[in-house]
């Protein structure tokens, strides 16, 4: 069903995406950029002095999938570009580290998880596959002169706390005992750095 006209709103045109790889154009004895001079000159003569503007969609020749969408997606289509974004909101199965973020999302939810204990995960994370000392984690995360900076033992109660509220993902923060923690990664985890690299990467 149409919806209702909003009365502020007017129509001024229109776009119409058409899906046609050039090499199937050249397969009917057509070229795209020809196809696009007769349609154009097809519209003068049903609608004189209507404006008209063509581009013709780029994409790199390995790019597998239907010819109308990645038109759509590489003029930027209003609506498909809309799509797509609902599509990325709507809540996942699994794990979200994301770096650029800074945010831990389970199952659609985000975790309520401290500064501080973002940054604990995140330096774990950096590390994917390494054990890193109790030492290493206090150095980098607390000031030495900080008074509530934890000591080798109660740091344990930090890293507790935070894999509380990875549940049902605790087990992504392994003890290595004797010599410290170490994140793992498992299929249900997604890490998200995001384009920027992170200012703790060099660390």
């Amino acid at each position: 069903m149409d919806k209702p006209a909003d009365p502020n709103r007017r129509a001024r045109g229109f776009a119409l995406y058409v899906g046609l790889d050039e090499q199937k154009a050249q397969e009917h004895g057509l070229a795209l950029k020809d196809l696009v001079t007769h349609l154009k000159a097809e519209l003068e003569k049903v609608a004189p002095g209507a404006s008209s503007h063509a581009s013709i969609a780029l994409a790199p020749a390995e790019t597998a999938g239907d010819d109308l969408e990645i038109v759509r997606l590489a003029l930027h289509d209003p609506g498909k570009l809309a799509a797509m974004k609902k599509k990325d909101d709507e809540p996942t199965p699994g794990v979200t580290i994301d770096i650029s973020r800074k945010r831990v999302v389970i199952g659609g939810d985000v975790v309520g998880l401290t500064y501080r204990e973002f940054g604990l995960i995140q330096f774990l994370v950096l590390r994917e596959g390494q054990t890193v000392p109790r030492e290493a984690i206090i150095g980098h995360l607390w000031d030495p002169e900080d008074s509530e900076a934890p000591n080798l033992r109660t740091i344990d109660v930090h890293i507790r706390r935070m894999r509380q509220k990875l549940e049902p993902y605790s087990e992504i923060v392994r003890t290595v005992r004797g010599s410290g923690y170490r994140f793992d990664r498992h299929a249900d985890v997604t890490i998200v750095f995001g384009q920027a690299p992170s200012p703790d990467v060099n660390v």
